[in-house]
């Protein structure tokens, strides 16, 4: 019996230390894929903010500034379903020196402008309707599908030729891929956007905004063999 173990031992070591020794050399290289674009959407956030201390008389005064703008923004045409609630909370404040407690109702909307031309007039219009907040603007580009795939081609563009560089130093050539991932720096599944300063080419024209250069990148990591 111990000698049909010491067999066993023998053999499952011998099995994996061939396997091991079968095991196919690779060189692991991270690719790059960087697409530059101007944007041609932005989106608006804006906002709608009372305080007093009647929660009802609060919620009216938000609902009537948040119904003038929708309102503004049918007439400048915008689709409802560039129009969204981003959210709505009320909250309790304590004043400590008149010993009294105040409320502050929040409407929170977003904007979207898939024509640039209407960002003037429409950011105008909104102040004229009664908000007391942007919170902030972002750039977008309605190609996003087609740049995200052009970045993804280049990412792998760049990892083949970073591969073919360290073989040629070794006198080897790289082989077929056998894995390929995308690199993960945060939770977000999408592609790294960046924006990078560009001057205006409509300087002195009354235009507020500098549209700059929008960067989507992607990284991967691939696995060649290395023959």
């Amino acid at each position: 019996m111990k000698t049909l173990k010491t067999f066993l031992i023998l053999a499952i070591t011998t099995t994996v230390m061939m396997a091991q020794n079968n095991v196919p050399p690779t060189i692991d290289v991270m690719g790059e894929g960087i697409v530059k674009v101007v944007p041609d959407e932005v989106t608006i956030n804006i906002r709608v903010e009372n305080t007093g201390e009647n929660t009802q008389i609060l919620k009216k005064q938000n609902d009537a500034i948040v119904s003038e703008v929708l309102k503004f923004l049918k007439q400048m045409k915008i689709a409802d379903k560039d129009v969204r609630t981003e959210y709505m909370n009320l909250t309790k404040n304590y004043d400590y020196n008149t010993k009294t407690y105040t409320f502050a109702a929040n409407q929170s909307l977003s904007v979207k402008l898939r024509d640039m031309g209407k960002y003037e007039q429409v950011v105008n219009g909104l102040l004229e309707t009664g908000i007391n907040r942007i919170d902030g603007i972002d750039f977008s580009s309605s190609q996003k599908e087609s740049l995200e795939s052009q970045a993804r081609k280049k990412a792998v563009e760049n990892a083949l030729m970073k591969a073919k560089e360290y073989a040629s130093v070794l006198n080897q050539n790289v082989g077929k891929a056998v894995s390929i991932s995308e690199f993960r720096n945060s939770p977000d599944p999408r592609p790294m956007y960046k924006m990078t300063a560009m001057e205006s080419t409509s300087a002195g024209d009354g235009q507020t905004i500098s549209l700059g250069e929008m960067e989507i990148r992607t990284t991967v990591n691939v696995s060649f063999l290395l023959n």
